[in-house]
């Protein structure tokens, strides 16, 4: 999968994601769904997981056969981002522990499948 590919679906995911997100509190209107900053959550994760696949990419096209390392590399780096970001959130942002909790570990989980799965059908042509 080309780059431009890759990028083309990976902003109609994140479109689809955004649109599910905004609608959900209208069909739940009395439940606390999503912390106040979950915006900020979506976007920090929309563009590590971005990051994180364009290093794989690169990593790949420039040396195939080191290319396990590159996608160890970007899941290290994305992680490291992602704790050093709930490290700073939790410190600036009090209260409503547990609804924050569900809502990065849920977006990270979500955004993770779609990058593991762009990964593994660019291993599938690289197999044939």
């Amino acid at each position: 999968m080309s780059l431009a590919k890759f990028s083309i679906l990976y902003f109609i995911y994140c479109f689809v994601l955004g649109a599910i997100a905004y609608t959900l509190p209208a069909l739940f209107p009395g439940e606390t769904l999503f912390v106040p900053k979950f915006w900020v959550i979506f976007g920090f994760l929309g563009g590590i997981t971005y990051i994180a696949y364009l290093m794989v990419f690169l990593g790949t096209k420039r040396n195939p056969e080191t290319g396990i390392m590159a996608i160890m590399g970007s899941i290290a780096v994305k992680m490291l981002f992602s704790m050093a970001f709930v490290l700073i959130y939790s410190y600036k942002h009090t209260g409503s522990g547990f609804v924050f909790v569900l809502n990065f570990f849920s977006l990270y989980l979500l955004f993770s499948f779609f990058e593991i799965y762009c990964l593994l059908r660019n291993l599938r042509h690289q197999n044939k």
